[in-house]
């Protein structure tokens, strides 16, 4: 089957897909090698932490901001790359070079080359995840086609959630932290000689420039924030250091407003923000990428640290989020055209507020099943919110800014995940500070700690709540695009993935 997609009214794209189900399965591989790389290394956190020495958490979070702040900062740029030198080849490059960094993470004996290398991962994903969602916009028409190839997408995401966790904990388990990032590379191989045989290239032809200059002021200004924000609880709040860091990212950040508004190429055109449902999206998932992160990282560490789990125990645990979010992201695009975004979002994004808050409730004698409702609000609704917010972000996008829109929702919650990690590390530190016990026994210490992660659940269910509020200000109460005929036969996650495996063997 081949599908040829054009430029609405401007440039041929030059896109012709084999079979547009097979190459769905191939962008979906690759979207599950980062979000397999994100949750595996959640759960490795504390063993890292054990074996390179890290000092603190506000090190350790390093790991973690040192990978989503550089993919955030460049993911504009990489939108930009791809829709004019073309979105397969930039969709490879990306893969590659993720692959290449993820074998120096794992082969990193300091926490000085973990992290650079974690930022160089960042550096791939940030060219490769704009690529292939633009890919999938390409491929799929907008209305019901789209919605539910975007189903698809969020699905075998969630599945990386599930599958990233339990494997996170079986390989540093039996094997050692290392594997944690050695598992990329034959994925990482499968997905680029895959990507050559079912997926043509697209560009568009036509495309201006791209402002380097932008991607390096916008994404230096937020690591000097986050910097700020992680070493503020050290320095003190009024010191000269603080503000001092705070004066230099609000500078960079300002660098990076001008050049977007006066430069010839900007990064993000103005003409984007023009739609309500995009800007709704965009900074929905911006609100709700800040208060997720605190989820994974802090739950881990209090199942590992307080409940002392194992890795692989603490992967377990987390089925229950994974297996629902992958089903309500499934329900999600299959009533988002019936239903409208609007409704699917603050649903979604109120499910999961109410989660946090019940993890509000922490304390060092809280048991899994006290945790398990918490877990199950938040997975039923976050799939089928992400559904919404991946298609109101795209919906009516010209396939000219194609990847700068896909970029644009993909940086949201990068930087949103990295900007909310260190908010909320800076709520949990200054409340551990103000309840730290004078006699440091191990009781009173696990006191303190569980209320200082408890301080932050509630910034993140607040953070949702905000979410929620804004998606339903600004998002479409339905869908703008028209819904054409179902076709006779779309498949399941489960199909496309063996579509993708015999397609894989077979050419």
């Amino acid at each position: 089957m081949e599908t040829t997609t054009t430029d609405r009214g401007r440039a041929s794209t030059g896109s012709v897909t084999r079979s547009k189900w097979a190459a769905l399965a191939v962008l979906s591989v690759a979207q599950l090698m980062v979000i397999l790389d994100t949750t595996i290394v959640n759960v490795a956190l504390p063993t890292i932490q054990k074996a390179l020495h890290f000092k603190s958490e506000a090190d350790l979070q390093w790991v973690v901001n040192a990978y989503v702040l550089t993919a955030g900062g460049f993911l504009l740029l990489g939108g930009r790359v791809a829709d004019r030198y073309g979105r397969r080849l930039v969709f490879v490059s990306g893969i590659v070079v993720f692959a290449a960094a993820s074998l120096s993470c794992g082969l990193a004996n300091s926490p000085t080359l973990l992290v650079g290398s974690r930022a160089v991962q960042g550096l791939g994903s940030a060219f490769m995840a704009p690529a292939a969602l633009s890919l999938l916009t390409v491929i799929f028409a907008e209305g019901e086609e789209r919605n539910r190839a975007l189903g698809v997408w969020s699905a075998i995401a969630g599945g990386g959630g599930a599958v990233g966790l339990l494997a996170g904990g079986v390989l540093t388990t039996a094997l050692s932290w290392r594997w944690v990032f050695f598992v990329n590379l034959p994925i990482a191989a499968f997905a680029v000689v895959a990507s050559f045989r079912l997926i043509d290239e697209s560009r568009n032809p036509v495309a201006g420039g791209f402002d380097v200059p932008g991607a390096v002021t916008g994404t230096a200004g937020l690591g000097a924030l986050v910097f700020a924000l992680v070493r503020a609880n050290v320095w003190g709040w009024g010191s000269a250091q603080t503000l001092l860091v705070l004066a230099a990212a609000a500078v960079l950040l300002g660098t990076f407003v001008l050049l977007q508004l006066r430069g010839r190429h900007p990064l993000v055109p103005p003409r984007l923000f023009r739609s309500r449902t995009l800007v709704g999206a965009d900074v929905g998932m911006l609100i709700a990428g800040a208060g997720l992160f605190a989820v994974f990282f802090f739950l881990t560490l209090y199942m590992q640290d307080v409940l002392h789990y194992s890795a692989l125990k603490t992967g377990v645990a987390y089925l229950p989020l994974s297996l629902l979010l992958v089903a309500s992201a499934g329900v999600g695009s299959r009533i988002l055209g019936r239903v409208g975004a609007r409704r699917i979002l603050v649903t979604g994004f109120l499910l999961g507020a109410a989660g946090l808050a019940l993890l509000a409730r922490l304390s060092p004698t809280t048991n899994y099943l006290d945790l398990l409702p918490a877990l199950v609000l938040i997975g039923a609704g976050m799939g089928g919110a992400f559904v919404s917010v991946t298609s109101s972000a795209v919906a009516g996008v010209p396939q000219e800014d194609a990847g700068v829109a896909s970029a644009l929702l993909n940086a949201s919650q990068q930087l949103g995940g990295s900007l909310g990690l260190a908010i909320l590390t800076a709520v949990a530190t200054a409340r551990f500070d103000a309840v730290a016990p004078r006699v440091p026994t191990p009781e009173a210490l696990a006191s303190a700690t569980t209320s200082s992660w408890a301080y932050a659940f509630v910034v993140g269910a607040l953070l949702l709540v905000s979410a929620a509020v804004i998606g339903g200000l600004l998002l479409r109460r339905r869908p703008a695009e028209p819904r054409p005929a179902k076709s006779a036969a779309t498949p399941s996650p489960g199909s496309v993935v063996r579509t993708m495996a015999r397609s894989g063997c077979h050419g």
